[in-house]
C-alpha cells in the first residue's frame, strides 16, 4: 500500500503529470505519457526504462 502523503507529491517522470495507484497491480498510471510504473516491496520505481507502456483498454479505464 503506498501512503497517501507520498501519492500527492509523485509525479510522472515523463510528462510531470498526476499518477494514478492502481492497487490491483501493484502500478502507478500516467494518462498522459500512457505509462505504468512498478511498485516493488512499496517502492515506486519511476524510471522510464523500469515502465511499462498501458494498453488502450487501461487508458480508457482511468
Amino acid at each position: 500500500m503506498l501512503d497517501a502523503k507520498l501519492l500527492e507529491i509523485l509525479v510522472c517522470p515523463v510528462s510531470k503529470a498526476t499518477l494514478t495507484y492502481r492497487r490491483d497491480r501493484d502500478e502507478l498510471w500516467c494518462r498522459a505519457s500512457r505509462l505504468a510504473y512498478p511498485i516493488r516491496d512499496g517502492i515506486p520505481f519511476l524510471l522510464e526504462e523500469e515502465a511499462r507502456a498501458l494498453t488502450q483498454e487501461e487508458v480508457d479505464a482511468l
